[in-house]
């Protein structure tokens, strides 16, 4: 087994968002990147989604003590579309699309719970 370097990056191999209605929640990210849920025994209104072949695997569900937190970014390949989409569904944007150095793009949005979630827009190629 090899030990990764410590300045090596380690990949995100998990995400979670936790909040007062992790139903609402749940509904909101399957509506807004098509995310299937599947519920856990252990630990009740505890969605889980299964990694795609491309992502990581995560979870949303109810913060034990109602205040809620999430961490990770998602990809999307229409940054502004899903800043639209998420404001339809009660979410808002707190940074808009942000330019990076290696010609891609990120922007920060709450969603209706409060809970700040990036998106990741790649550089588009050029023709």
């Amino acid at each position: 087994m090899t030990t990764p370097s410590p300045s090596a990056p380690m990949p995100v191999v998990w995400f979670e968002v936790t909040g007062s209605d992790a139903k609402a929640q749940q509904q909101f990210y399957s509506q807004l990147f098509g995310w299937d849920f599947s519920e856990t025994p252990e630990v009740p209104g505890y969605g889980m989604i299964s990694a795609p072949s491309d992502g990581i695997p995560g979870g949303v569900g109810p913060a034990p003590d109602g205040k809620g937190w999430s961490t990770f970014y998602v990809r999307t390949p229409d940054i502004a579309g899903s800043l639209a989409q998420a404001e339809t569904l009660g979410g808002n944007t707190v940074v808009p699309p942000q330019p990076l150095p290696d010609g891609s793009q990120f922007a920060l949005i709450r969603d209706p719970d409060g809970q700040m979630v990036g998106l990741i827009q790649a550089a588009v190629a050029a023709a």
